[in-house]
């Protein structure tokens, strides 16, 4: 701790999120101190950040002012080599990158204190776990919402929401086409020791999001195991988690508005990103520990499927958020010796892949880094 007797914050990225959070911490937390901002732009380029005295390019500034590390640069690669260097030296992590966890995260597991945040889906539903395995309540279900879902969406399209809703055409793209809500509901399942029904999930539509719930549930029954899921239901937001619990409470639980069982939906019909990651940061600082991570035996991973025919030589800057590859959820063990999509970045495809095809770790030339060396460990 820094003489102020403040906690020390680091944060990596200067975008959405991380510009939100950092207002957040100077604005309404007088016991944190937002002391370095690590940032892979010209300093003189980072317009839109709200402090841009607290920038650095350097890793080893960044850990030698942090006395805990906010990761939210979204970036796989990035991430990965930042929470190496991290945890060797010491530092707690808290996340809210995804992309990262189900992609390398679990190499990092066992090696130090690294946790998503509450605020994105993931974290979230993992707080409304934790009061519910609390409560008394069983999972069965761990759940998310989703108001619209477009495999192939155009770029015209994803470039005028982009501009709408004040975020990234990357970021626009991977929530439109699935991708991003295939990688959340990875993590939860990893992390939780759940699993999927199917590759790609069931996501069914829904005009009441409770029935459409339990009606996930009862498939998690006949599964024997939690399962984690997402609705389509447009005009609703937040998460869900449907359990069971002893029916001797029944009728109490009845009184309570929660129906007459056996499956319960608590639902939190909001999810408020950069705002909320400051709860899990007072978490680690205060010993509360790990909220959530891709456990360090995952059993869900996220294939990437060619969206269209990818001749020899085609270059893809990123996958998750681009419009030559979408994710899907999938089983490891059914699709061994495939690349993760978080993987697929800066890559150059090395035989000729059909549209529909998951791509494998054969058919993409990747970039030599850390985040390579640990996922072919992991899923090659």
């Amino acid at each position: 701790m820094n003489s102020s007797n403040k906690q020390r914050i680091g944060l990596v990225g200067t975008g959405f999120i991380a510009s939100g959070f950092a207002r957040l911490v100077h604005n309404h937390a007088p016991d944190l101190d937002l002391s370095v901002v690590l940032t892979r732009r010209p300093l003189g380029q980072t317009d839109g950040f709200p402090f841009p005295a607290k920038l650095t390019p350097s890793v080893q500034e960044l850990l030698d002012k942090s006395d805990l590390i906010v990761e939210c640069s979204g970036d796989v690669l990035h991430a990965t080599s930042v929470i190496d260097a991290a945890l060797r030296a010491g530092k707690p992590v808290v996340t809210m990158n995804s992309e990262f966890h189900v992609t390398t995260g679990s190499w990092f597991a066992d090696k130090g204190l690294l946790t998503e945040a509450e605020g994105d889906q993931p974290g979230s539903i993992a707080a409304l776990r934790e009061e519910a395995v609390m409560m008394g309540f069983k999972p069965l279900v761990y759940g998310n919402m989703k108001g619209f879902l477009n495999h192939h969406p155009k770029p015209e399209e994803m470039a005028y929401w982009a501009g709408k809703q004040g975020i990234s055409v990357e970021q626009t793209t991977s929530f439109t086409d699935g991708t991003k809500i295939q990688i959340e509901q990875a993590l939860v399942a990893n992390g939780f020791g759940a699993t999927i029904t199917r590759q790609g999930m069931e996501g069914p539509k829904a005009i009441d999001v409770t029935k459409a719930a339990i009606e996930l549930a009862r498939t998690a029954s006949g599964v024997g195991q939690a399962i984690s899921d997402y609705v389509l239901a447009p005009g609703n937001a937040g998460v869900f988690v449907v359990g069971t619990h002893d029916q001797s409470e029944w009728k109490a639980l009845n009184y309570l508005k929660l129906g007459d069982g056996p499956y319960y939906v608590l639902v939190r019909p909001f999810h408020l990103c950069q705002y909320e990651i400051i709860k899990t940061v007072r978490r680690v600082l205060h010993g509360g520990g790990v909220l959530l991570n891709n456990s360090s035996q995952p059993t869900l991973s996220i294939v990437g499927i060619a969206k269209t025919d990818l001749p020899v030589g085609t270059r893809i800057h990123r996958a998750i958020g681009g419009f030559q590859v979408r994710g899907e959820a999938a089983r490891i063990g059914d699709v061994r010796g495939h690349v993760p999509i978080g993987m697929i970045q800066d890559a150059v495809i090395t035989r000729p892949v059909s549209a529909g095809q998951t791509l494998s770790f054969d058919d993409v030339e990747l970039p030599d880094t850390l985040a390579l060396a640990i996922a072919r460990q992991l899923y090659a």
